[in-house]
């Protein structure tokens, strides 16, 4: 067992309070300005890293890495499932066929072919290299979701593109990690031990994990209550435990994390809002500090085996899924922007990483090769997409509305034209709401503590507190037709 180094552990710790700290003061500005929280990330990453302040350095063999990759893994696969919403679901059942059929597993296949015909790889290596870049990175997708303007049809795709086609993924990455590290005559019984595991053990320790533990926690709020704070906790406890028991099985902890988020998804139980976005916050903070991770010098390995071959398959990857998706998506039905805006914009980065590590940390002999073929990738992918995502933001998008939605069109809120971001508004933004005439109303939401703690109040504020918010909204009768501007500061 190897010692301890207190040096070392001090330096994670040190890294995941960067993280929150920056994370937080900058996401305001990273989410005006349409910038990539991945690129921002990775550009910290390079500073801390070898080629810069020399701080910090993350290698393939890294333990720290490996760590932080599971964690996040596991964590995205669940909270994505845990947001799959049923109904949507069905009603979009065509367009979600699409994406996560044709759209990744064709895409998929064609990088495969190419990285086996131009670099020389092993079809099985070269099926994991393909299905690692045809997952979709679901930070990068997050910055334009978020845009009120993007077509509904087009927000779901992406949505459940990047949630789920890491599902899709991963069984060719598994099953292509036992044919490389079977011997002989024992790659197919190895073969069939994987499927297994991963098509039946994990998911079947997912959902007994998944149904009992909601099950105790119906049980638990009835008999005795319970507290807010630790519901949230309960969804990081749920994720680790689905993992654990799987992989104690000797099956899939991936597949059962994930199975365990769709089994509570489908479950008729409410869950608190809480519940989901802890869940969410957490994945997100792992997935920002992998991505200093990568970026203290092993993004830049990409850069190393920059050369035609490795350009053409990076071509391929990024370009076979807007092909794939431009042959097999509908004409009719589906909004020409929400057509393009599927079509064009799939982000790889961290989900890319993760996948294609997996064979590193199962000892598979060169599968550190496949790690430089797709950070070349992600750093094209980083910056073509992240200039996407900034001209969505900075109104590719928005543009449309004036013309589609005019001021005083019944169904339209007035004032929608003085506020660039509903979801932030700042003090200007407010000073002009105020002088349009439009209804609106200042809501107080701070804890308890905070608001017996200040002697401030902001200016005709109605007190509604953050634990009961819909209750208080009821009881207060606010008005549907008006701005709700809360502050919790």
């Amino acid at each position: 067992m190897p010692a301890f180094n207190p040096a070392a552990f001090v330096e994670i710790i040190a890294l995941i309070g960067l993280v929150i700290i920056l994370a937080a003061l900058a996401s305001g500005g990273i989410e005006r300005l349409g910038i990539p929280a991945v690129a921002v990330f990775l550009g910290l990453g390079t500073l801390l890293g070898p080629h810069g302040l020399g701080l910090l350095d993350f290698g393939l063999g890294s333990g720290a890495l490996a760590a932080i990759a599971t964690l996040s893994l596991v964590l995205v696969l669940f909270t994505d499932a845990l947001s799959v919403n049923l109904t949507q679901l069905r009603a979009h059942l065509r367009l979600t066929a699409i994406v996560l059929g044709p759209g990744t597993l064709f895409s998929a296949a064609l990088t495969a072919l190419a990285a086996w015909k131009l670099l020389g790889l092993e079809p099985a290596a070269a099926a994991i290299l393909g299905a690692a870049l045809a997952s979709t990175d679901p930070v990068m997708m997050r910055g334009l979701l978020r845009l009120a303007e993007v077509p509904a049809a087009a927000r779901f795709a992406l949505r459940i593109e990047s949630g789920l086609n890491d599902v899709v993924t991963l069984p060719i990455v598994l099953v292509g990690i036992a044919v490389l590290g079977a011997q002989g005559t024992s790659a197919m019984a190895e073969t069939v031990k994987v499927l297994s595991s991963v098509f039946l053990l994990g998911p079947l320790a997912g959902v007994v994990v998944g149904f009992v533990a909601v099950r105790a926690m119906v049980v638990a709020r009835g008999w005795m209550g319970m507290r807010r704070d630790y519901e949230s906790l309960y969804v990081l406890g749920i994720a680790f435990s689905a993992y654990a028991a799987a992989e104690a099985l000797h099956a899939s902890g991936f597949m059962a994390a994930f199975a365990a988020g769709l089994t509570i998804s489908m479950t008729d139980v409410e869950l608190c809002d809480c519940f989901h976005d802890y869940g969410e916050a957490t994945a997100e903070m792992l997935l920002l500090l992998s991505f200093i991770a990568f970026g203290t010098s092993l993004v830049w390995t990409g850069l190393t085996v920059l050369n035609g071959s490795t350009l053409l398959v990076a071509a391929v990857a990024l370009l076979g899924r807007p092909l794939v998706l431009w042959l097999f998506l509908p004409r009719k039905g589906l909004d020409g922007t929400a057509r393009h805006l599927i079509v064009w914009f799939g982000p790889r980065a961290l989900s890319s990483f993760l996948l294609v590590l997996l064979p590193v940390f199962a000892g598979i002999p060169g599968s550190e090769r496949l790690f430089p073929v797709t950070a070349l990738v992600v750093l094209i992918s980083v910056a073509g997409h992240g200039a996407m995502l900034a001209w969505a933001t900075h109104g590719l998008v928005r543009s449309r509305e004036p013309d589609e939605t005019p001021p005083g069109t019944p169904g339209r809120l007035p004032g929608t034209d003085l506020v660039a971001h509903p979801e932030l508004i700042t003090f200007e933004e407010l000073d002009a709401l105020r002088g349009s005439g439009v209804p609106w109303r200042l809501l107080d939401v701070r804890s308890e503590r905070s608001y017996e703690g200040s002697p401030l109040i902001g200016t005709g504020a109605i007190r509604i507190s953050p634990d009961r918010a819909v209750e208080s909204a009821a009881a207060l009768a606010l008005p549907r037709e008006a701005w709700l501007v809360a502050y919790c500061a």
